[in-house]
């Protein structure tokens, strides 16, 4: 009988008994296992948000995370690594890894569609096919530098195939999310990108497949043959008869249910059951749960739901500790000597030659422009996750040694890395649109189509603004309103949020949400409340970091020809009635639409306009209430009041607030304002006066003609206390409007919304009033947008975008 290996590690036990039994944790399998999974995580999520402002995808900060866990550089030290990742931990480490890809790679089928890879165009076609091809070739060429140096003893063909597929794959979720951080998926070079990268990734698990059935350790030339005959038979088995079931539990699964919990068990199965059978096959467990994830329906909610109860585990915890599981097999040190860094170099050189020169060439003779031609090259230079899989798979098989395992892995951070900086420096597309004439609701022709942009960051926002919508129609002889409603969402990391902005329209714009099957409670809702003959509604989503946000809001205002942007208050009520902020980012995005909105906008202070649910026309009775101080912003708020005010459910209320004779509103005080570049300025006393005299003839003139639903009253105010008196017996009515910058002295003296203005800041204060709405309102001014967007052309060939009911 043969004596046990001394040098083996014993099976580690699962618990232990604690500490106050003399038993250390770190040597039971569980509590370490939960220590690596909380160091991971917080280690890679800190390297992530310091790669933030350098515009990565987290995949950058988890590669490097691992590799600086690993013996290149913490790892260094024996005793961290034998006390944290000891190797009696890593069989634990590794399985619990690979299972959270197995769910990652379902996921990654999911977002490939075959339906729009079958409808990719020649042109994405042939930079696919030439984007795989070149590098293949040199891949090949680089296997035999490598062969002749460092990896003498490896077998000859399934190194050059793990090479191959190593230099020419490109990582289609790293796409996807760099394309969307960047706001060019939905331009011709995105659309092209994505197409061209599903085509490769599918092309690239093939080959994948054939390079492990090749690495096989039997002698015999016969099983590389039965196992890729056999990995055919299950994808056939896999279209015929896993797909139906799936689409049968797709359709047992209707829009607005809840998904039995037997058909999420059923699919968890099938996922896990199929990656049995690709591992016993000989091919890999991956390409089970891939080919699942492929022909999986994408139509419906099924996938959708899927998608959520899976990606944030996986995404959040597993596949951390796959970086890490890869940084712990590279020792940067392996690589030393003239000769490694040369390899190191021609590697990195091959891959990102093969690539950018491969598809731009392919992409001028596409006539691509060049500039878009060069972004196409580094962008499908991406590589990433699925590049680690790769080498982790060859690396495990013993194909890869430890030096070539470490150069490729390091090509693939470099290559990825500079994927980003390079495209943002080659082609930034520009925001081109035709001007147009109608910014503001105050206009010389009223009977004109008023054009709104209405935004919206959850359901809690939809039925205050479906009641400002109804206030705001009005029942006269104004012209229509057409409302573009716009969900603010913010770009995670989450493959449902990459899903979604990969169906985006064009031009780098949110799209237009045409989903027919009532999967989406919030269109529901505006759907339902378009059957008003006299409002079209268009649902629209805009998914970007929040950062960069108001570049959606804005160009989208401009494209849409919007007279008016509405904003939700970036703080919310509590049930207590207090103002609670949903957090800086919402803030910041607020502020940055104020400086570079192409039209009028209007901040809402949410207090429940007409109750928690959308109130029936017939049944809407609402008090507006105007604050009027003068000046261009309350000229647009009395203006937005006016039409209001033809509802006839509506009672508008105007409060003129007059200085005593000689002196201001001012009181003394130094007015500030807060200019397009975002620095406070002392606001010009220009003296509008004239023109809102002219406005207040104008309104006169339409309450003597409806004395029924228009009021005004003049309110001699000599303090700002007297201000604050009269604001506060408008606390009781539905809706305040007032402009963000009249000439008045600042009613808070300190003010966390400094950009809501001097009246404004106070109305939304929580001291104010816990049921009445605020919105306040700032007038387009031409003279201050200076910093535009759009670049307006007089010649640009743009759609006419006139929605129909």
């Amino acid at each position: 009988m043969g004596t046990p290996n001394a040098s083996c590690p014993a099976p580690m036990k699962p618990t232990s008994n604690g500490a106050f039994q003399h038993e250390n944790p770190l040597d039971f399998a569980l509590p370490l296992l939960i220590l690596q999974i909380c160091l991971v995580v917080a280690f890679t999520r800190f390297l992530a948000f310091l790669c933030r402002p350098l515009r990565q995808p987290r995949v950058i900060a988890e590669i490097i995370g691992g590799i600086l866990l690993g013996p290149s550089a913490i790892g260094r030290s024996e005793k961290f690594l034998n006390t944290v990742f000891p190797n009696k931990s890593l069989s634990v480490l590794d399985t619990l890894a690979n299972v959270g890809l197995l769910f990652f790679l379902f996921l990654v089928g999911l977002e490939l569609d075959m339906r729009s890879i079958r409808k990719t165009g020649h042109k994405a076609l042939g930079i696919a096919l030439c984007g795989i091809t070149v590098p293949f070739v040199l891949g090949i060429g680089t296997s035999f530098a490598l062969r002749a140096t460092i990896s003498k003893g490896a077998e000859p063909v399934s190194f050059l195939l793990f090479m191959g597929v190593a230099l020419s794959i490109t990582a289609f979720p790293v796409l996807a999310r760099i394309l969307a951080e960047l706001k060019l998926l939905t331009t011709d070079v995105g659309r092209i990108a994505m197409s061209a990268a599903a085509v490769n990734d599918v092309a690239a698990w093939i080959l994948l497949a054939l390079a492990i059935a090749l690495s096989g350790t039997n002698s015999s030339p016969f099983v590389p043959l039965w196992v890729l005959l056999c990995g055919v038979a299950f994808v056939i088995f896999a279209v015929l008869v896993i797909r139906p079931l799936l689409a049968a539990m797709a359709r047992r699964s209707p829009a607005g249910e809840p998904v039995k919990e037997v058909y999420i068990c059923i699919t968890l199965i099938v996922v896990l059951a199929c990656s049995f059978v690709t591992d016993s096959i000989g091919i890999h467990a991956l390409f089970g749960a891939f080919v699942v994830g492929l022909v999986m329906p994408k139509d419906g909610s099924f996938s959708g739901v899927l998608i959520e109860k899976i990606e944030d585990l996986v995404s959040g915890l597993f596949l951390p500790l796959y970086f890490v599981s890869s940084g712990l097999k590279t020792n940067v040190t392996t690589i030393s000597g003239g000769v490694s860094w040369a390899l190191l170099v021609l590697v990195i050189f091959n891959a990102c030659f093969g690539k950018i020169v491969g598809t731009i060439v392919v992409s001028l003779l596409c006539k691509v422009p060049f500039r878009e031609a060069l972004a196409l090259g580094f962008l499908m230079n991406t590589k990433g996750l699925v590049e680690l899989i790769v080498l982790n798979i060859g690396k495990d098989r013993k194909v890869l040694n430890d030096q070539a395992f470490t150069i490729c892995v390091l090509m693939a951070l470099f290559t990825t890395f500079i994927t980003t900086p390079i495209v943002m420096a080659v082609y930034k597309p520009a925001r081109r649109g035709a001007p147009y004439k109608h910014r503001r609701i105050q206009r010389k022709d009223p009977d004109t189509e008023l054009r709104m942009l209405a935004c919206f960051h959850s359901t809690h926002n939809i039925p205050t603004l479906l009641n400002l919508i109804e206030c705001s129609r009005g029942t006269g002889k104004r012209g229509k309103l057409c409302i573009y409603a716009m969900h603010l969402m913010e770009l995670s990391e989450r493959s449902s949020a990459i899903t979604m902005v990969h169906k985006a329209r064009k031009n780098g714009m949110p799209f237009w949400n045409k989903k027919q099957d009532d999967e989406d409670q919030m269109i529901i809702a505006f759907q339902a409340y378009e059957t008003l003959r006299r409002v079209n509604i268009r649902p629209m989503t805009a998914i970007s970091a929040l950062s960069s946000i108001h570049e959606d809001i804005c160009t989208s205002a401009h494209q849409k020809r919007a007279a008016m942007i509405i904003l939700p208050f970036h703080k919310h009520q509590r049930v207590d009635g207090s103002m609670e902020s949903l957090g800086h980012s919402f803030h910041a995005m607020n502020k940055l639409v104020l400086s570079h909105a192409p039209c009028s906008v209007g901040i809402l202070v949410d207090r429940g306009l007409g109750g928690t649910s959308q109130v029936q026309a017939s049944e809407v009775s609402y008090k507006v209430v105007v604050a009027f101080f003068g000046g261009g912003d309350d000229r647009e708020a009395l203006c937005y009041g006016m039409r209001m005010a033809e509802h006839p459910g509506i009672l508008l209320t105007v409060v003129k607030f007059v200085p005593p004779t000689g002196t201001s509103l001012a009181f003394g005080a130094k007015l500030v304002g807060v200019s397009s570049n975002k620095d406070k300025k002392s606001l010009d006393q220009v003296d509008d006066k004239q023109l809102d005299d002219e406005l207040w003839s104008e309104f006169l003139s339409a309450r003597n003609k409806n004395q029924e639903s228009m009021k005004h009253e003049e309110s001699l105010v000599g303090s700002k206390g007297d201000i604050e008196t009269a604001l506060k017996e408008m606390s009781r009515s539905n809706l305040i409007l007032v402009g963000r910058m009249p000439s008045v002295a600042p009613l808070d003296s300190k003010s966390d919304c400094p950009e809501l203005g001097p009246v404004g800041s106070y109305l939304a204060s929580s001291d104010f009033s816990t049921v009445t709405s605020v919105m306040v309102v700032q007038q387009y001014n031409p003279s201050s947008d200076i910093h535009p967007l759009v670049m307006e052309e007089s010649d640009y060939q743009d759609i006419p975008d006139t929605p129909t009911s």
